[in-house]
């Protein structure tokens, strides 16, 4: 599942590119939580909570179906 996880960030992460930022995988648990770092200016972004959970969260979700959560570290 992480090869998978990676894909999908991979197309995220122009966006996040764009505005000074970017994400970085972290970890792929078992029980389907992954685990991001938001770096550059996402990093102290008052919105990155709603990127997390509305953009990368989501399109993980979408993408790969055994993904339960993602968080940020």
């Amino acid at each position: 599942m992480k090869e998978q996880v990676e894909e999908v960030l991979g197309q995220i992460r122009p966006m996040l590119q764009r505005d000074g930022g970017d994400v970085e995988l972290v970890e792929v648990a078992e029980d389907g939580t992954v685990k991001v770092r938001l770096t550059g200016a996402c990093g102290g972004c008052p919105m990155a909570t709603m990127t997390l959970k509305r953009g990368i969260e989501a399109k993980l979700k979408e993408e790969i179906p055994e993904v339960k959560e993602v968080v940020s570290v």
